[in-house]
């Protein structure tokens, strides 16, 4: 796909169970593309089989140029394991509550937002990490973050968003720390006791909260952080060093690697940009430098895929009007 090609081939990976009225969703998003002069997209539900991955290896030999991932964190994923490696980019239709690449990029659940960034054909080459035959692209994790997810509702989610995140957080607070060996590019471990370990690309987390600010999603490393909080006190130390967004964090110490190898005493909860997966006592990743086209608000190389998401998202409403005949 080039910029100079005005009417990409598309393709639709959508989750049904998290769109409201299917129908309704996809005469909205032909409307906007077709308005926009790009073909009628191919669509692909995903099922409890198969979350993504296989529609959108059959989209790519298709022929399709760009695909459009529809739902939450797991059909995110399912695209990204699929793409990676490939010229095929990747554009995020949020639909999932507080779905982390799409919070990455400053979207929100804005389909218009969505679409606008799309077709104004802002794209990056990114870095993925691989986990196994799973790739994430914004983070994977062990211990606290994962059990967070765990405990929150998905009805709570529906309800009031991504805060419900700090009700499932709350009820985890006071856990014991596991005993971890971190293994970096080989080198001798480094033995912590931690209550989480993040393996991540880029930064943000859910909520817009940025928690690794020197995280760049194309700089061919992977950073992590180790979090180490043991007191109801220390959490909140935390809390209120990230929402001040300057300084360092405390309790948590950031690492850089290309390969990681976590191993913990006992069997944790496991994450991958927010999709649980099963648990288990290791999780190993590597940087795949520069593996996936994906779809951004602004093409420049700013650290902050977000920059300009306020603006596309005016111009995508304005672009959801016209397909809905407002």
């Amino acid at each position: 796909m080039t910029a100079d090609n005005p009417a990409p081939r598309s393709a639709v990976v959508v989750n049904p169970t998290k769109v409201t009225d299917l129908d309704d969703f996809r005469r909205t998003v032909n409307g906007a593309l077709d308005a926009a002069g790009w073909p009628e997209p191919v669509w692909f539900e995903t099922t409890m089989e198969d979350p993504g991955r296989g529609q959108t290896e059959t989209a790519v030999k298709a022929g399709a140029e760009v695909v459009f991932a529809c739902g939450g964190d797991g059909t995110v994923m399912a695209c990204v394991t699929a793409l990676a490696g490939t010229d095929v980019a990747l554009a995020v239709l949020p639909q999932g509550t507080g779905n982390l690449l799409a919070a990455n990029l400053g979207l929100s659940n804005d389909l218009g937002a969505g679409l606008q960034v799309a077709i104004e054909r802002g794209m990056r080459r990114l870095d993925v990490g691989a986990v196994g035959d799973r790739c994430f692209a914004v983070m994977a994790g062990m211990g606290f973050d994962a059990q967070m997810l765990d405990a929150t509702s998905e009805t709570t989610k529906k309800r009031i968003g991504w805060p419900a995140y700090l009700m499932g957080a709350a009820r985890h607070l006071r856990d014991r720390p596991m005993r971890v060996s971190i293994r970096l590019d080989g080198r001798p471990p480094l033995r912590r006791r931690a209550r989480s370990v993040l393996i991540a690309n880029v930064g943000r987390l859910q909520g817009g909260v940025r928690l690794l600010t020197d995280a760049e999603p194309d700089d061919g490393w992977l950073d992590v952080a180790v979090l180490t909080p043991r007191t109801l006190g220390h959490w909140l130390a935390m809390a209120w060093a990230l929402v001040r967004r300057r300084g360092s964090v405390p309790r948590m110490e950031v690492l850089r690697a290309r390969r990681v190898e976590i191993t913990s005493n006992r069997a944790q909860p496991r994450q991958l940009d927010g999709d649980l997966v099963e648990p288990g006592r290791s999780l190993k990743a590597e940087i795949r430098p520069e593996s996936l086209w994906l779809c951004v608000p602004r093409p420049e190389r700013d650290p902050d895929l977000s920059v300009d998401a306020d603006a596309a998202a005016e111009r995508g409403e304005r672009l959801v009007e016209q397909a809905r005949g407002e």
